[in-house]
């Protein structure tokens, strides 16, 4: 079968884009909107990128950096109710402004996902792409942050959110309740005998 150069032309774009998987689209000073798989320029301060294979978060309306850093090393956060230093892990995301998905610990198979993950139950734990951090130490969560090319300052649109809260458990439903709400009105969970006994004022079988 052959083909005219027009159509020959949208066919090696199609099959580069896919080797590629990734789609890039931003607005030059000129006004003009521009599609490529390639990166843009490093003077354009924001850009939208798309995975044309799918499975991976959305970037959609984030500066370059941040939403290459999404890409590379996304960053999930999980958390209990009634845990200081889980709020504090918060803060210090959103302050720096980092993209993330909070997974609530509040069921023997929320923990049992925790155990998995890091080998321990302590709270909170961040992971940032295989990274894993467990217990809240803004040190140690900064450098990771910044390993993995988040910026240090935040550069999010004034109007985005990360959401709802998840259960940590795939297994379970996702939370309806948003941050504020899981981290302050949450029960506490209900766990059974085989787990460790509390330490200091953490819910039964955790520690912070």
């Amino acid at each position: 079968m052959k083909f005219g150069k027009p159509i020959l032309s949208l066919l090696i774009l199609l099959s580069t884009t896919a080797a590629h998987a990734q789609m890039y689209k931003w607005v030059g000073p000129d006004g003009k909107v521009t599609y490529s798989d390639a990166p843009p320029p490093s003077s354009i301060k924001q850009v939208e990128t798309k995975s044309l294979s799918g499975g991976g978060p959305s970037t959609t309306g984030l500066p370059y950096a941040v939403a290459e850093a999404v890409k590379n090393g996304p960053v999930k956060l999980y958390t209990t109710a009634k845990c200081a230093p889980c709020d504090q892990a918060r803060t210090l995301l959103n302050t720096r402004g980092i993209p993330f998905t909070e997974k609530t610990v509040s069921t023997n198979d929320d923990i049992e996902q925790v155990r998995q993950i890091t080998g321990d139950t302590q709270l909170p734990v961040l992971t940032v792409g295989r990274n894993k951090q467990k217990g809240f130490e803004a040190g140690a969560w900064n450098s990771a942050l910044t390993y993995a090319g988040y910026p240090e300052s935040n550069q999010l649109p004034k109007n985005y959110s990360n959401g709802n809260v998840e259960s940590a458990s795939p297994s379970a439903k996702p939370s309806t309740d948003n941050q504020a709400s899981n981290s302050n009105s949450s029960a506490a969970p209900q766990l059974n005998t085989q787990l460790p006994p509390p330490a200091g004022n953490a819910p039964p079988g955790f520690r912070f």
